[in-house]
């Protein structure tokens, strides 16, 4: 029985970040366990902010993820994983993107985005850090729309994920349209593959 499990997704818009958070929750649920969620979306148009919370477990009771409580931080997008370190655990683990998507302001030259060496850095200061290039291999997978279960496939990689794959395929069976469940299967599968070798 899990008492609890805190999950963090953070990422920009486009990316699929909160259809991650729904197919996690859903495997979750098709598990038997407890699920409490919320979602923090940042401008409606592609490029804003979305952080999305996914709690776990038996003795998980508010949707947000307390400061220092998370335990796995899945990093869509390497600025936002950093810009979201504080609700990760000491113990806990990143998984990052490591291909960024620049925002307007600092293609117009009002802002200035760090260095991927840079923005690491930070992080493996606070908590281990498994890299991939989820954007590379959802191309793979026949789409870069499917960087979402690239990711989700990296976490259950990771053995840190309280839900077998065979629930997390059929949650993304489920969650998914009809046409691009053999894509994101896929890709699910690469993300997987790909952490598996980091460990």
């Amino acid at each position: 029985m899990i008492e609890e499990f805190n999950i963090i997704l953070a990422g920009v818009g486009g990316q699929g970040t909160i259809l991650a958070s729904n197919i996690l929750g859903t495997a979750a649920i098709m598990t038997g366990l407890n699920v409490r969620g919320s979602e923090a979306l940042g401008m409606s148009q592609r490029g804003g902010a979305v952080v999305g919370h996914l709690r776990i477990g038996s003795a998980v009771h508010g949707p947000l993820v307390p400061e220092g409580k998370g335990d796995v931080l899945v990093g869509f997008e390497p600025s936002e994983a950093l810009r979201n370190i504080a609700y990760l655990s000491r113990d806990g683990l990143i998984i990052v993107n490591t291909r960024p998507i620049i925002p307007p302001i600092v293609s117009i030259g009002l802002s200035v985005y760090p260095s991927i060496d840079e923005i690491l850095g930070k992080l493996k200061q606070y908590a281990q850090v498994v890299t991939l290039d989820a954007t590379e291999l959802a191309e793979k997978a026949g789409g870069v729309i499917t960087v979402n279960t690239v990711m989700i496939g990296a976490l259950a990689g990771s053995g840190r994920l309280p839900i077998k794959n065979e629930t997390i395929l059929k949650a993304i069976e489920r969650c998914v349209p009809k046409e691009t469940i053999a894509i994101n299967q896929k890709a699910f599968k690469l993300g997987y593959n790909e952490i598996l070798r980091a460990f």
